[in-house]
């Protein structure tokens, strides 16, 4: 009897006619449709909601390689292999100036760093120790061209020169890169202070440069594509020019010396793929400190 009874009321809100798409009658369920003001809106509401955004969004106007050449993979992963570099970076200062960083700003810095990104601290301790009580380790800087021109400075730390070397063109080899002479010439040794960019305008920003004694002020972006402003001077001034930012007010991210490009490479989508695949796996590498590009991307 309930069957019946909600057929009835089906065939009252809905008359079954033929549905010529389908050569039959709609079933009751079929036919039930929701009220026009329904579709749009609850019934709670009474202006237009908020919808999600499917277009792309526009370019900022500056450099997106950040947002192609992050490490790849697990956070975990990932995460392991920034603590190993920083491990390799902290031998470098030790082996460049000591272990004491009241005497050593270079490894101040970056224990700074190490702490800003939740670096454990026995491992950072550790890091240390085994600098000192390491075997003697040589710093070398390769020279690169890779995909679409690009160039590439690959600075390395190891205790076996020819195993590095043959490591280093091997990967080049694999990702359609070679070995490029001069390559460094393109590169200035600058200091950098990384400031957080949020809310901070083109026009703010360029004040904030003038009065720190900064040359040059560029936006960036972090590992987390967080909006970066890098601060550009003389290295003899990186430590001036950090306190000035911090006397304004500025939160400092970072600060040390960079190589910046003089010129820029420009590459397509099929480039940019080639050469985060071929840096990704520079960084893989045991001996690899850190790759520096001249790879700009606007999008």
């Amino acid at each position: 009897m309930a069957g019946a009874a909600l057929q009835r009321a089906f065939r009252t809100l809905c008359p079954r006619t033929l549905d010529a798409t389908v050569g039959r009658f709609p079933a009751p369920w079929e036919c039930v449709q929701k009220p026009a003001s329904c579709v749009l809106y609850p019934p709670w509401r009474t202006s237009p909601v908020r919808t999600l955004q499917l277009c792309s969004a526009l370019c900022a106007g500056h450099n997106k390689w950040s947002k192609v050449k992050h490490i790849k993979g697990p956070k975990d992963e990932a995460r392991g292999k920034m603590f190993m570099k920083f491990g390799m970076m902290i031998k470098l200062a030790v082996k460049e100036g000591g272990s004491n960083p009241d005497m050593n700003l270079n490894l101040a810095q970056l224990l700074e760093q190490c702490r800003s990104k939740n670096m454990p601290k026995a491992t950072v301790e550790a890091a240390i120790k085994s600098a000192e009580k390491a075997k003697p380790l040589s710093q070398h800087m390769f020279e690169a061209r890779g995909p679409g021109g690009c160039l590439l400075l690959i600075e390395v730390l190891t205790d076996n020169n020819t195993r590095t070397q043959q490591d280093i063109k091997r990967l080049l080899n694999k990702n359609k890169a070679i070995p490029s002479d001069g390559a460094r010439h393109n590169f200035n040794r600058r200091g950098v202070v990384f400031v957080p960019g949020q809310n901070i305008s083109t026009e703010r920003s360029l004040e904030l440069a003038i009065e720190a004694g900064a040359e040059d002020v560029q936006e960036a972006e972090d590992e987390e594509e967080r909006p970066l402003l890098q601060f550009i001077c003389d290295m003899a001034d990186v430590w001036k020019v950090r306190a000035s930012l911090e006397g304004m007010g500025m939160q400092i991210a970072s600060a040390g010396l960079e190589f910046v490009p003089r010129t820029f490479s420009s590459l397509d989508q099929d480039e940019l793929d080639a050469a985060s695949t071929l840096i990704e796996a520079l960084n893989d590498c045991p001996d690899v400190v850190r790759v520096w590009d001249n790879i700009w991307a606007d999008s």
